[in-house]
């Protein structure tokens, strides 16, 4: 399923507090230059229209929440929905993943890290592309601190069979364990969209969870 227009966002919104590029964060990071205090941080790879963000920001204040969208009216987007909310504790970063993991996240830095409905790159020539491949996954298990968890939900069951694997082969996380699916309690009591979207149409969805090793 591609991706549906997105409403207008009010103009006169302050994102400021909400929205960065990657040139923007500080390099040694430091979690206090973004977020003004030093936190548990937790990572999403593929923020979209921000629920997951908007959602588990205001259900725990007291965590840091950093959303990394590379489509800029998607950031933007999920950034307005934040600072409509003036929830302070989540940013969404327009930018590539890759290169946050890569080029400025140190080891031991976050609590958990969040995937959710990666682009599958269907054709084989792209496979490559994807975003759970070795090097990927090894600088994830490297920034995460000891009991640290990686959340990766897949609509893909052969992504899905083929990231486990690669996860068990590459590093010594511990899993895949079991992510029971929850009744929805209300038309938005979902993870992503992409989950509401995917759920609402029968579709399946492959969830999994890892933890870092003590």
């Amino acid at each position: 399923m591609g991706r549906r227009a997105l409403r207008r966002t009010d103009p006169s919104l302050d994102l400021s507090g909400n929205l960065r590029v990657f040139d923007e964060l500080p390099d040694p990071w430091d979690p206090k230059a973004v977020f003004g205090r030093r936190g548990p941080l937790e990572v999403e790879v593929g923020s979209g229209k921000g629920l997951f963000l908007r959602t588990a920001a205001a259900a725990r204040p007291e965590v840091d929440f950093l959303g990394v969208e590379i489509a800029g009216k998607y950031a933007r987007f999920a950034a307005a929905g934040l600072a409509k909310r003036a929830l302070h504790n989540a940013v969404v970063l327009h930018g590539d993943a890759a290169r946050l993991f890569d080029a400025l996240l140190p080891d031991h830095a976050l609590a958990a890290v969040h995937v959710y409905f990666p682009d599958p790159w269907w054709k084989k020539r792209h496979a490559k592309r994807r975003l759970m491949r070795e090097s990927f996954v090894r600088r994830v298990e490297a920034t995460l601190v000891p009991g640290g968890q990686l959340h990766f939900w897949t609509d893909v069951e052969e992504y899905f069979h083929v990231s486990l694997e690669l996860l068990a082969a590459a590093t010594d996380l511990e899993g895949p364990l079991d992510v029971d699916e929850s009744p929805a309690e209300h038309d938005l009591d979902y993870r992503t969209h992409f989950e509401r979207r995917m759920r609402q149409h029968g579709e399946a969805v492959y969830r999994s969870l890892f933890r870092k090793r003590s």
